[in-house]
């Protein structure tokens, strides 16, 4: 089940990294909330639509997955990995993300996902309290 489960995710990478708004259509559920990583929640809509109002990926991959399943519901903790800009500013390198999967008429759907930025990577806020460490 691990497998469908990544391959789903690999899928939702490359319909953001294309900004293919009609593949995510296909890929969230019809109530899909995505959080970003400054705490905005969209709906299914609004996120999808995000790709025609400003941002734009010029390499998105995920990686670090980890998956926890609960009969038709599953939760992937991973690694994002990207370049671009949103509104004309650089977005950060590197997110975790939590993915809430629903299993409905036999395939994997995207109910939810949580981004936050990863401390001292680049273009990310350093962690409080926390100096980074050079060369990192």
């Amino acid at each position: 089940m691990d497998d469908s489960i990544r391959s789903f995710l690999q899928r939702w990478a490359a319909a953001e990294r294309a900004g293919d708004a009609a593949a995510l259509g296909e890929l969230l559920t019809d109530d899909f909330t995505g959080i970003g990583p400054l705490g905005f929640a969209l709906p299914k809509a609004a996120w999808a639509g995000r790709h025609h109002q400003g941002l734009r990926y010029d390499a998105f991959d995920i990686d670090e997955i980890q998956v926890r399943t609960y009969g038709d519901v599953a939760v992937a903790v991973a690694r994002d990995t990207q370049r671009g800009t949103a509104f004309g500013h650089a977005v950060p390198e590197a997110l975790r993300t939590t993915h809430i999967l629903v299993r409905q008429a036999g395939h994997w759907r995207l109910a939810s996902l949580h981004m936050s930025f990863i401390a001292g990577t680049p273009g990310a806020p350093p962690a409080p309290g926390i100096t980074p460490i050079s060369g990192s």
